[in-house]
């Protein structure tokens, strides 16, 4: 994953833990939960300037806020996917079509990006989605529809897809 020095931060609280946005000069680059695996090195998101007033920063954390109360389902933020391999991007790419209150199984994902046989890569691009949430990461379930994998945690998984089952919007 490449993280540029010159991005910028914020911190917001969700029903689930803190979490941790970022943005570039292109969009939001990042949304982790402060304490999940792949987060970018710490020295590196010390260096980026914090500001919660940055157009995309404070939109993002705005429609998160709805997201979690019920009252939003799709996220309509420009997005900076330039981090990742062009793997990794056509995967996050992927990711942003399954609909809201809906799961794809690993091996549907890979087929739908022309690499049927790359199942397990596409699992470890969604494991390093940086943009958690507003690409439904969360929605994509083991073959047998059992809920894997997941940086922020199976708990946070599990309450993700709950939230979106009995969000009244779907």
């Amino acid at each position: 994953m490449k993280h540029s020095p010159h991005w910028v931060k914020t911190t917001v609280d969700s029903p689930l833990g803190p979490l941790l946005l970022a943005a570039s000069a292109q969009g939001l680059a990042g949304v982790w939960f402060t304490n999940q695996r792949h987060l970018p090195a710490d020295s590196l998101v010390q260096s980026w300037h914090a500001d919660a007033r940055h157009p995309v920063l404070h939109a993002a954390a705005q429609q998160l806020g709805r997201y979690w109360t019920g009252d939003l389902n799709a996220f309509d933020l420009p997005l900076d996917l330039s981090g990742g391999t062009p793997f990794q991007q056509s995967v996050w790419q992927a990711l942003l079509n399954i609909p809201v209150g809906q799961t794809r199984r690993y091996g549907e994902l890979a087929s739908q990006i022309g690499r049927p046989a790359a199942v397990r890569a596409v699992g470890t691009a969604i494991g390093r989605n940086p943009l958690s949430i507003v690409v439904p990461c969360h929605r994509v379930v083991g073959a047998d529809g059992s809920l894997t994998g997941y940086a922020g945690g199976l708990d946070r998984k599990a309450a993700l897809l709950e939230r979106e089952r009995n969000s009244g919007l779907l």
